[in-house]
């Protein structure tokens, strides 16, 4: 007896000891990076990620996903297979293992965390595959370049990608194990080329963030670029954030916060705005609405009695610049050539915050340059029923540094990194191993 209590606490001790060092353990990264790309060869601009997605030939392969913080799950261009072995994935294709129709995942995702499109048909569980002859999970997917409806798989996937402590990239990785779907190559020729899928940042269980676990922090921070040329950076992590050419500055310092609403029909980030301001002349938003933050729409949309105000307010403050025939989709456009636009200045666009905070829109990410002779307002008129009343697209985004920090439901936001003398194509993804 005295002999087994003696193996109990030996065990216990071991136990514990194990315990304290894995609470011990500090890793030598405190994010993950990956960089953001610009795509202005589909039908709207659109950002991706890449992402590592499997191990083959003694090296990573490599896919970029568009970047929807509104998806409920991740989907790409994979095939499912119930048993994977050395061999049997056919060549430059991307192999996974199935989700089956009776696995708990299948019903959640299609009753709970599903696309919301009215176009598409209910599924069904009669897809099988070769092999164990289980079913599978189909479940609908939405094109964010078409709106159409479409079908893939749910499965179980393996994402890889780089670590950081903010200033560059280390060797060292960081393995995601996401439940995802597979679609059929053909979905995907809406998308701007080498683009071959979607990834979810939203707040869904089923989107990327879910499935990022300790050490990290739930803070998703993202940083578009402006030109194709260059790409910007996302984390996901505690941060610091760092980009050059004043890479002692951590970017956090440059942000204000404000508070993340949450919207019953909806998995995306939506904030507060009561009055978005020009040259001190406020335009009320009447009524308890929420702005959405999207990463597909390409300008900001205003409801037509929002938009049709700010028009006449912008109008009137830039009287001295010729106007010019709107180019659609813009409704208000200006003849200013590339090589006088230094000469103007168009007045800061202000979204005052329900707490009182202020995200100044500049030049950079209010005008728009169209021809070399005209530059438009870079809003747009949603209809008179829109909602919400304010989307905010995403060329009011570029080289703004966003936080979305989940834990805590607030949102960070920088105004124009290039007021500080930097942009988001700044940051060093220079290899390191990390030491």
């Amino acid at each position: 007896m005295h002999l087994l209590l003696h193996l109990i606490v030996i065990v216990l001790a071991f136990i514990s000891h194990e315990h304290r060092a894995m609470a011990q353990y500090v890793p030598p990264y405190t994010s993950i990076v990956v960089p953001v790309n610009k795509h202005t060869d589909a039908a709207k601009p659109l950002y991706s990620v890449q992402i590592m997605t499997s191990y083959v030939n003694m090296q990573y392969s490599h896919a970029n996903f568009l970047i929807d913080i509104d998806a409920p799950f991740i989907w790409h261009d994979c095939i499912l297979q119930w048993n994977i072995y050395p061999g049997s994935c056919p060549n430059n294709t991307l192999c996974t293992s199935p989700v089956s129709c009776e696995e708990y995942q299948c019903t959640d995702v299609r009753t709970t965390y599903s696309y919301e499109n009215p176009s598409c048909p209910p599924v069904t569980n009669s897809s099988t595959l070769p092999g164990w002859g289980d079913c599978t999970c189909p479940v609908n997917v939405a094109d964010p370049v078409t709106g159409s409806c479409g079908e893939a798989l749910l499965n179980y996937d393996e994402f890889t990608v780089n670590t950081s402590i903010g200033k560059n990239v280390f060797t060292g990785l960081y393995g995601a194990y996401p439940n995802a779907a597979c679609a059929p190559p053909s979905s995907f020729e809406s998308f701007p080329a080498n683009v071959t899928g979607v990834m979810a940042l939203s707040s869904s269980p089923y989107a990327l963030p879910a499935y990022l676990f300790q050490p990290l922090k739930k803070t998703l921070a993202l940083c578009l670029p402006s030109k194709s040329s260059m790409p910007g950076v996302l984390f996901f992590g505690s941060g610091p954030y760092f980009l050059l050419p004043n890479s002692s500055v951590d970017v956090r310092s440059y942000l204000s916060y404000t508070t993340l609403l949450k919207h019953p029909d909806s998995f995306g980030y939506f904030i507060g705005i009561n009055a978005i301001v020009i040259k001190q002349k406020s335009i009320g938003i009447p009524g308890n609405f929420s702005t959405k933050l999207s990463t597909l729409d390409p300008y900001t949309i205003l409801r037509t009695d929002i938009y049709n105000r700010v028009l006449q307010i912008f109008s009137r403050y830039t009287v001295g610049i010729p106007k010019v025939s709107p180019i659609a989709p813009f409704g208000l456009c200006f003849r200013i050539s590339t090589t006088t636009h230094a000469g103007f200045k168009f007045p800061d666009i202000d979204f005052n915050l329900n707490d009182g905070k202020k995200w100044t829109i500049s030049m950079a990410n209010s005008m728009k340059q169209i021809t070399k002779d005209v530059t438009c307002l870079a809003f747009v008129d949603g209809g008179s029923t829109a909602e919400p009343a304010i989307v905010i697209g995403t060329y009011q985004y570029e080289n703004n540094f966003l936080e979305f920090d989940l834990e805590n439901s607030i949102f960070g936001f920088s105004s124009s990194l290039l007021l500080k003398q930097t942009s988001c194509s700044n940051f060093n993804f220079t290899l390191t191993d990390g030491n």
